[in-house]
């Protein structure tokens, strides 16, 4: 076994969720949370080449050449999946390794809120999930998908770059699509699996116009379209969607949000007081009549109030469930309270 199959086989054994190879430091595990040093010896400039070229092919090579920067998904039989992220820093080269989960934990598992059930049983509009880098997004998405192969039949095809949890074929047919290798980019691969047929399209990241545009008329036109941003609540979601679009366009673009958003999920991980592991604060907003109003008439500043007061159809702010998990003693105040503070 090569030294990066070493590295990644002992942070998967540790429950590490990343792992950091840079070079003049030791490797350092994420652990629930924390930044963790591995061992005594720091990385040298050819130690770090000498991992990357272990991990990616001579195309490969050429490509972070040129880009001087990849992302790619990686595997250790019997062991588990990565997500790598290869880059240049000091002209030198790193690793940023997300370790993927063997197993895909249930909605159940994550101890996420029911209403994301009903969300997941929705048959068209536009569902995101939301939050900072590293918040889960790509874990609940996986659960959903998971929930709806286990109890619907439905056509489903993801977009991501890199593929991360491995679905198998059950209720549902799963068509899974990494970015790079079996499609050139988000768009053309968003627009192709229009015609392939899908009642669900997970896209990876809308993270730009075109890809945002066509997910919206997706939604439009009777799918079911699950995708991410890296916005930290609901308004600032529906804001980035909206000023994406050139200003002789907005108006258009938020009576379309108003009407196929079907919710929005933010969330954000916090270490458990026993710190032994990690639990989810969610944000949850559905697209009640109240809330499109809101959002046709341009008065997104309202809907946090809104969320506040509309518990039974399922919504709550991010506020509410963190002080929620205090008052269960989940997560400590000293994490939690510079959170609270930001949200007044």
């Amino acid at each position: 076994m090569n030294r990066l199959d070493s590295l990644l086989q002992e942070a998967f054994f540790q429950n590490a969720s990343d792992i950091h190879l840079t070079v003049g430091t030791q490797p350092v595990f994420r652990i629930n949370g924390e930044l963790r040093p591995f061992g005594q010896d720091k990385l040298s400039p050819e130690d770090t080449e000498e991992m990357v070229r272990s991990a990616i092919n001579d195309k490969l090579w050429e490509r972070l050449e040129e880009k001087r920067e990849i992302d790619l998904s990686y595997g250790i039989p019997g062991v588990s999946r990565f997500r790598m992220n290869i880059f240049h820093q000091r002209n030198c080269l790193s690793l940023a390794v997300r370790v993927v989960p063997t197993v895909i934990p249930s909605l159940d598992d994550l101890q996420l809120p029911g209403v994301i059930k009903e969300i997941a049983t929705s048959t068209q509009g536009l569902v995101l999930v939301t939050g900072p880098t590293g918040s889960g997004k790509s874990t609940t998405l996986a659960a959903m998908i998971d929930y709806m192969n286990k109890t619907m039949h439905k056509h489903i095809i993801t977009l991501e770059d890199p593929i991360e949890y491995l679905h198998a074929h059950g209720n549902c047919i799963i068509d899974q699509r990494e970015v790079g290798f079996d499609t050139k980019n988000f768009q053309n691969g968003l627009r192709a699996c229009l015609r392939q047929d899908p009642d669900v399209i997970l896209v990876g990241e809308m993270r730009d116009l075109e890809t945002i545009a066509t997910a919206i008329t997706a939604a439009e036109t009777g799918h079911l379209v699950l995708g991410t941003l890296h916005t930290t609540d609901a308004s600032s979601t529906m804001d980035r969607i909206i000023d994406v679009f050139p200003s002789h366009q907005k108006g258009q673009i938020r009576i379309q949000l108003a009407n196929v958003l079907q919710a929005i999920i933010s969330q954000r991980l916090f270490q458990t007081a026993d710190k032994q592991g990690r639990r989810a604060a969610t944000e949850i907003l559905r697209n009640t009549a109240a809330i499109k109003n809101l959002i046709r008439n341009e008065k997104m500043h309202q809907i946090p109030n809104t969320m506040q007061v509309s518990r039974e159809q399922g919504m709550h702010t991010m506020t509410m469930d963190i002080k929620k998990m205090l008052r269960t003693r989940e997560i400590s105040e000293e994490l939690a309270l510079p959170y609270l503070k930001e949200r007044g």
